[in-house]
């Protein structure tokens, strides 16, 4: 499993696993277009400024998306998905795996974050797995019900 800058037809596919406004903002959070074209999405994805990246098989299958950036010092994981087609597959673990590094390297830190929404269990136990733990953020969080947790 390989990272690499996503492209239009790659990011057309990761739209097509969203199809519900409620789908959307369960995973990209609060401040994204709904419905959303090419265009809408590339902009709320912010590609001119936040880290983003595919990751796809050795056979050229789109496997999962995410982004990082810096956050309280931390290397902050966002909008991290895996295609639906292959959930369960351990792919997530990949995924932050590889984001991590690259991340951390990038941004000169030692740890990561990221948010997560109370109610997707599914998602909690991969990252609690992962090392990360619920950790009490210091600002208000924008949307209801949103866990931060950092790796330890």
């Amino acid at each position: 499993m390989k990272l690499a800058t996503p492209t239009d037809l790659q990011l057309i596919e990761l739209m097509s696993w969203f199809t519900s406004e409620k789908e959307l903002t369960v995973w990209s959070g609060p401040n994204f277009s709904y419905p959303f074209d090419l265009k809408s999405f590339k902009r709320d994805l912010k590609l001119n400024t936040l880290a983003s990246f595919s990751m796809f098989s050795n056979e050229g299958d789109l496997l999962a998306f995410g982004q990082y950036y810096l956050r309280l010092g931390k290397c902050h994981l966002g909008r991290l998905v895996v295609n639906p087609r292959f959930r369960g597959k351990g792919i997530i673990a990949s995924l932050i795996s590889q984001l991590s590094v690259l991340g951390k390297s990038d941004l000169n830190t030692q740890s990561c974050s990221l948010f997560v929404l109370a109610h997707n269990k599914n998602a909690i136990k991969a990252y609690t797995k992962l090392g990360f733990c619920i950790t009490a953020y210091p600002e208000k969080i924008a949307l209801a019900n949103c866990l931060y947790m950092v790796q330890q």
